[in-house]
């Protein structure tokens, strides 16, 4: 992380022991002593706007649209021009669930042979923040087009959920990994979210005030 200019990192749930015993290298040791530790994934990307998810493929179908790193690279480098980002890596041995990728808005794979495609993670994560930061962020975008933040996102899920349980919607499919797979499809900008926020308030009031 810090040969490529990167030094927010979040660890969930991590094995404490190993953790505090690791040794970084030289003039990398602030990346471990800022390291910020959460028990979920969601409180770990509350604040950001993007969250890109590694996946080595394998068997299992995916969700989500899946970029190769070259192209999935320019994207988020624009993207930390002006909001916060999360690159989600999952545990070496198992990657990440598929309750870890609904909390994705889309993912990369980093191009490797089909017969070996796990990488060790600290490589996978050297090549994944070389191909980020090998050009320069662009320049910040307008406000009023900044994508909306997790948290917010997270917000309207919970309210769609709970707006579909009171109205009495019923649908075997509609889980909710699946309906915050479907919200963050949606690419909310930040006016956008307090829009729906807004909607889905009203919505709630008047099922719990019976209005018509």
């Amino acid at each position: 992380m810090s040969n490529f200019g990167f030094f927010h990192l979040r660890l969930v749930n991590a094995y404490d022991v190993a953790f505090r015993e690791a040794k970084s290298a030289v003039n990398a040791a602030t990346v471990l002593e800022s390291a910020q530790q959460y028990k979920t994934i969601g409180e770990a990307v509350a604040d950001c706007a993007l969250v890109v998810g590694t996946t080595s493929l394998g068997p299992r179908g995916l969700e989500h649209t899946l970029r190769p790193l070259e192209r999935a690279g320019p994207i988020i480098r624009k993207q930390l021009g002006s909001v916060p980002v999360a690159l989600l890596f999952g545990s070496e041995k198992f990657g990440l669930s598929n309750d870890d990728l609904a909390w994705c808005h889309w993912l990369l794979r980093i191009g490797t042979r089909e017969e070996h495609r796990s990488m060790n993670l600290g490589q996978a994560v050297a090549v994944a923040l070389y191909e980020i930061a090998r050009k320069p962020v662009v320049a910040r975008i307008a406000e009023r087009r900044r994508p909306a933040p997790s948290e917010d996102v997270e917000r309207i899920t919970a309210l769609l959920i709970e707006t579909l349980e009171q109205s009495g919607y019923v649908h075997s499919g509609s889980t909710p990994a699946k309906l915050r797979r479907l919200v963050r499809r949606l690419n909310l900008e930040t006016h956008d979210a307090e829009v729906w926020l807004g909607i889905f308030r009203q919505i709630q009031w008047k099922l719990k005030s019976g209005g018509g």
